[in-house]
């Protein structure tokens, strides 16, 4: 008989390839994915650090999950609860002295131990009317000699015409406020043979492009069948070579690993879309140095010059951090002189909030709430111009949508444009799955509107798209 497993992700794409995995880990036990917890066999918490109050999110929704599973009939197999991820790599003896009804925690480098850990709760919960648990969790937080990759199975379900691949894992950077070198552990690069199997795979499954993840996935180097190191930017060239796959993305980056063989990556290889991510936290020199990012704001704008001359229409996102420790005024107008020198088509920004155990928070000099939120507020004003100016811009152009799925109107669907933009148009849905050409003729909230060349006159039935007098991403 089937068993109901219910995963809730927190975070990044990566979170997302991993929870996806743990699916296929648990798949030959019998367990099926389920849309909610209610009823569930098993319930994942996979969760991330990276977020303001991240653990407090966490044991909020595991005093929701503990009224579900104390309500399950003490005939049934009752409910297993396992908290993964970064908060339970950072936090998992506390995990469980806080929630002692948890019965599996297990950090991101072990989750191919899933089995064994199901196993051993099962075990601990026997006598106990089906109650797994109750101060006997199975804690798994340890750094793995061997790689969890080797002992992964295939992927069970498609994961759709987009799909990720996870390539590198882990961080060496340290930079001061980031928990992820402690939580994900050192840089690991998958070997090139393994990548381009699970690519061959995501492609006979029917996926058309491939964003390859790691917490620094320009920081790849595998080793190739003669146990020689390739760089992202050949690993690129190698995948750009399988027959069906139409285009490569890959995230996130570090300025520092943007090498010349990579940049030229970008301006030699049709399959890789012409849209980065790369954070790059501050404009500031002082700042960048506090945060241990070693590269300087002129490197980073070097960086994008270079990126510019390999691939002229390239457009930019990046990540921005205000109010670090001890940023003044100057820091911040600096950053602000960054942005409008670089010009993002979409950027992600925060406040700084102290992250227990990072160099960080203890630095004095903190800078005063009130200070951040002006300045965020005056930061993301800058960087939604920008991107609404990137939008704008795109009417009128003609462009090249992968289409993923159907809208939700009768003959919509909705795909990506190279930039990343999601694009509405009206199309049949035989055509979910193909590349067509598209030229874009609005702007609405958050995202593009457009019609095919081939066929601009089908019609969308049902009620029009309502064009914003705003544009956004």
């Amino acid at each position: 008989m089937a068993k109901k497993l219910f995963i809730k992700t927190y975070g990044c794409q990566m979170n997302s390839y991993d929870s996806a995995r743990m699916a296929d880990v648990l798949a030959p036990l019998g367990y099926v994915s389920s849309e909610t917890p209610d009823g569930a066999d098993m319930v994942i918490l996979n969760t991330c650090h990276i977020r303001e109050k991240a653990s407090e999110k966490v044991y909020s929704e595991l005093g929701r999950l503990r009224h579900l599973k104390e309500n399950r009939s003490a005939s049934d197999a009752g409910m297993v609860i396992a908290v993964a991820g970064c908060v339970a790599q950072a936090e998992g003896e506390e995990i469980l002295r806080r929630a002692p009804y948890v019965d599996i925690v297990l950090g991101p480098q072990t989750y191919h131990r899933l089995p064994e850990m199901v196993a051993r709760a099962t075990r601990a919960a026997d006598g106990v009317g089906g109650a797994a648990g109750h101060g006997r969790g199975v804690l798994d937080t340890e750094f793995p000699v061997s790689n969890k990759f080797d002992h992964l199975p295939g992927e069970s379900a498609p994961q759709g015409v987009s799909a990720f691949l996870s390539v590198q894992e882990g961080c060496d950077k340290f930079c001061t406020f980031c928990v992820v070198p402690y939580t994900r552990g050192a840089e690991f690069s998958r070997p090139v043979d393994q990548v381009l199997a699970e690519a061959r795979r995501l492609v006979d499954q029917g996926a058309r492009e491939i964003t390859l993840l790691g917490q620094n996935v320009n920081a790849y180097h595998g080793l190739d069948e003669r146990d020689g190191e390739v760089g992202l930017g050949r690993l690129m060239e190698r995948l750009s070579d399988i027959e069906g796959l139409a285009r490569l993305r890959y995230t996130t980056s570090h300025p520092r690993d943007m090498d010349d063989e990579l940049i030229a990556a970008h301006g030699a290889l049709d399959a890789v879309m012409p849209y980065l991510h790369l954070p790059v936290q501050s404009g500031s020199d002082r700042v960048l140095a506090a945060m241990n990012r070693r590269h300087t704001a002129q490197s980073y704008r070097d960086t994008i010059a270079a990126l510019r001359q390999a691939r002229p229409d390239i457009a930019l996102s990046s990540d921005f951090i205000v109010g670090f420790p001890g940023e003044t005024d100057t820091d911040f107008e600096a950053t602000l002189d960054l942005i409008r020198d670089v010009e993002f088509a979409q950027a992600y920004s925060f406040k700084y909030s102290v992250r227990p155990g990072t160099p960080a928070g203890t630095l004095d000099d903190q800078v005063p709430e009130p200070a951040k939120d002006e300045r965020l507020a005056v930061l993301q004003g800058l960087l939604r111009d920008q991107q609404n100016a990137f939008n704008a811009a795109s009417v009128g152009q003609t462009m090249t949508v992968l289409f993923e799925r159907a809208g939700r109107h009768a003959d919509q669907l909705v795909g990506r444009s190279p930039y990343n933009q999601a694009v509405h148009v009206a199309a049949p849905n035989d055509r979910i799955g193909s590349l067509a050409d598209v030229r874009i003729d609005s702007c609405l909230a958050h995202s593009l509107g457009g019609v095919l060349t081939e066929n601009p006159g089908f019609a969308l039935e049902g009620p029009a798209i309502e064009v914003a007098e705003g544009v956004g991403v």
